[in-house]
């Protein structure tokens, strides 16, 4: 077999952001080994946040995370940049800037050539200077099968800090990128991906987040975090955490990827979307007058670097949406919900009203 014609995904037995340990799962994983007491620690791993935050001095802190995942992708040069682009948004989804990244990378070296591997690196690499940092080194070991992500530094001023899980009631609640990339990328593991939708899917999944340092300097954004593999419901019902707080969300102003219907009407679901659906589905209230089949789809549907959710202060939603607009967000600058009082159910799919 030539390189040329080996196939990334079908060396794993998951693909990006979906191979993410099921949350009931990592609970039992982290019960009684949460983070210890240190005074600086601002964000540790008693909290589901995106990184670990440490205090350095009265202004800074450091971002430091770590992702990585299975081949989502066939392309090896590919696979390497959404990697990075999806280890690097854990940084901007605290509202910092990257500074440093490290390769994390195992590969099946009696299964897959080493020119494959180079390839990955060179595609993190392009992603890593896209965001003005080196890939600057990185740990590799002999593994059953491929996998690859960063780890990854951070700088924010304390005062931009963005949590995940601090939302007011009131706050409307925005996404920066649509939903059905773990829909679209199991199509092409099944070789039913058409090649029409192919592009705007790998410029989606490619994009960085870069958008999250700037969000994380407007005091009117109460909330951040990065869409990935548990799926815009649970990462959602992460952002509401242990608040006496639910969601409304506008079913009809959710962006979805291009031609996203004709891939749920064949019922083309991850793996992760069933077992997404299945930890959290109780909590979420359908009205009758939504397409409740497509919510299903839709929303246990397992992002890989996924766009930044956050939220907007009331008095600040016009101020949020011009700015959106004129940073050629316009497809992403209508709230797709809002923060509302604690109901029966903590996520409540409704059809949209005007928020204008």
């Amino acid at each position: 077999m030539t390189e040329n014609e080996i196939r990334l995904t079908q060396f794993a037995h998951g693909a990006g952001c979906g191979c993410k340990i099921a949350p009931m799962v990592l609970d039992e994983i982290l019960e009684g080994n949460k983070s210890a007491f240190f005074p600086n620690l601002l964000v540790g791993n008693d909290k589901r946040d995106d990184a670990a935050v440490l205090l350095l001095n009265a202004d800074d802190a450091l971002i430091s995370t770590t992702d990585f995942f299975t081949p989502i992708v066939d392309d090896a040069y590919l696979f390497g940049k959404i990697a990075a682009a999806n280890a690097l948004s854990d940084v901007y989804a605290m509202g910092g800037r990257p500074t440093l990244a490290l390769a994390i990378l195992g590969w099946p070296v009696e299964k897959l050539p080493a020119s494959l591997a180079n390839q990955v690196i060179k595609g993190a690499i392009e992603v890593c200077r896209d965001a003005g940092i080196p890939l600057a080194g990185g740990h590799s070991i002999d593994a059953v099968e491929p996998f690859f992500g960063l780890s990854v530094n951070g700088i924010v001023k304390q005062q931009h800090l963005k949590r995940n899980d601090s939302p007011n009631e009131g706050d409307y609640l925005f996404i920066t990128k649509p939903i059905g990339i773990g829909i679209l990328t199991t199509a092409a593991k099944r070789d039913l991906l058409l090649q029409e939708d192919e592009v705007s899917l790998h410029k989606v999944i490619t994009k960085l987040n870069s958008l999250g340092a700037a969000l994380g300097q407007f005091e009117s954004v109460t909330a951040m975090t990065d869409v990935t593999g548990f799926g815009l419901a649970g990462h959602l019902l992460e952002m509401l955490g242990e608040n006496e707080l639910s969601a409304e969300i506008y079913a009809d102003k959710i962006p979805l990827l291009p031609n996203l219907e004709y891939y749920m009407n064949k019922f083309i679901v991850p793996d992760a979307s069933y077992r997404n659906w299945k930890a959290y589905h109780e909590q979420i209230e359908i009205n009758p007058s939504v397409n409740g089949t497509h919510m299903f789809h839709i929303l246990p549907d397992p992002q890989t670097n996924g766009g930044l959710m956050f939220t907007v202060k009331p008095e600040a939603l016009q101020e949020m949406i011009d700015y959106l607009k004129s940073n050629n967000l316009e497809d992403f600058s209508t709230p797709i919900g809002r923060i509302i009082s604690k109901k029966e159910k903590r996520i409540i799919i409704n059809n949209s009203i005007d928020v204008n």
